[in-house]
């Protein structure tokens, strides 16, 4: 049978294609271009001439060691998570005590409860463990913040294999250790893999607990970084914008990559 062409959706994607195309049009588009143009000639003017010192001009004004400290933040918070989240949703699966269950239930607690609510005293405790102005300082609440949606997701990655598979290895006289390395990961690794994603973004685009527990430029992260770029003077906005598309590139990599899994994982939150 013969399809006919649907205008009406057509239409509609080209509508939505604009508005998602305009705003990276104007903000790649500034940040080829001098402050000079950018200032008298307007944010939608096309770019006389492509120069790329705004990229250039971030890197050297410390905008690279920001990166830096971004990315150790974010490789130490991913860590953090994929070593304790994977044990403990197999422990909440496989286990049948009701310990196990209530336990599970006050963990996910930690979804309702938002970090501006709990600012105060983590302030005081980062304060008090001698980690204020340290990367430390931003990883371990980050991640513990982490944990709650990580443990959801992949639990419900992991009620999704099959109990008898576990009789067939319990038969062959595996330990449920064996089977937590050579059954449950493997089977799994659409939820890790969402797990790394979801708490790397989380990381990355982190913007509280490195205002509050942080205060030197040694220990800064993107996020505050791009504050550099703001004077009592005015706004550097082509060389912001430079800064904001550098700071994306990771994230965009990221999704590129993992959007398939991110997908699969989350279409498995709730398991069977």
């Amino acid at each position: 049978m013969n399809r006919r062409p649907n205008h009406l959706a057509g239409a509609g994607s080209l509508v939505w294609l604009l508005l998602v195309g305009f705003p990276l049009y104007v903000m790649i588009g500034a940040t080829l271009r001098t402050r000079s143009d950018y200032a008298r000639r307007g944010p939608l003017a096309f770019p006389e001439g492509f120069t790329l010192d705004n990229y250039t001009g971030a890197l050297s004004t410390g905008f690279g060691q920001y990166f830096l400290n971004t990315v150790i933040v974010t490789a130490c918070v991913v860590g953090l998570v994929v070593l304790l989240v994977p044990p403990l949703a197999y422990a909440i699966v496989r286990s049948r005590s009701r310990f196990a269950s209530s336990a599970f239930r006050l963990f996910l607690l930690g979804l309702a409860i938002p970090a501006q609510a709990v600012i105060v005293p983590m302030f005081y405790l980062i304060s008090e463990a001698g980690l204020y102005d340290n990367l430390l300082g931003v990883v371990l609440p980050t991640a513990a913040f982490c944990l709650p949606i990580s443990a959801l997701i992949l639990s419900g990655a992991m009620r999704d294999i099959g109990g008898e598979l576990y009789e067939a290895m319990a038969m062959d006289g595996a330990s449920p250790r064996r089977m937590f390395f050579q059954l449950v990961l493997p089977l799994s690794k659409g939820g890790l893999s969402t797990v790394v994603v979801f708490s790397a973004l989380q990381a990355w685009n982190g913007f509280l607990f490195p205002l509050v527990l942080t205060q030197s430029d040694s220990t800064k992260l993107i996020t505050l970084g791009l504050y550099d770029f703001q004077t009592e003077h005015g706004i550097d906005i082509p060389g912001l914008l430079a800064a904001v598309v550098l700071s994306m590139v990771p994230v965009l990599l990221v999704y590129l990559f993992a959007r398939r899994a991110l997908v699969q994982g989350l279409m498995g939150v709730g398991g069977k």
